[in-house]
């Protein structure tokens, strides 16, 4: 049985951690779909840090290695229900909007799509 940390292992996958001294802030994961197009797999802010601009500098990270990289799409996955308010917040302060399900993604009531042409 595969874990997630394995997944995050994969060739496709670039993972970024965020430090506030010796204190793991947070991570971010994106994974090359094709070419032109990636996904950020997970974002995580430490939860005594949330609030305090973490989120923000990991997803600016994320869009720039995104250039960088020639992608021209990104896409994301997030949850609907009010606990994800303030992740769909950030996303949408950067030119996310939301969109149907992507690559092998299915419909499903708990999941809200996004995507950001770059």
């Amino acid at each position: 049985m595969e874990s997630a940390l394995d997944g995050l292992k994969a060739a496709s996958i670039r993972f970024w951690s965020a430090w506030s001294g010796s204190t793991l802030a947070g991570m971010g994961a994106l994974r090359r779909i094709d070419a032109e197009n990636g996904e950020i797999k997970s974002m995580r802010v430490a939860d005594d840090l949330l609030g305090q601009g973490v989120g923000r500098a990991i997803l600016d990270h994320i869009l720039a290695e995104s250039r960088a990289m020639g992608l021209a799409v990104l896409w994301l996955e997030t949850g609907s229900v009010d606990g994800f308010v303030p992740a769909r917040t950030l996303y949408e302060s950067v030119g996310f909007t939301t969109c149907g399900p992507f690559d092998s993604y299915g419909p499903d009531p708990f999941s809200v799509f996004m995507t950001l042409r770059l």
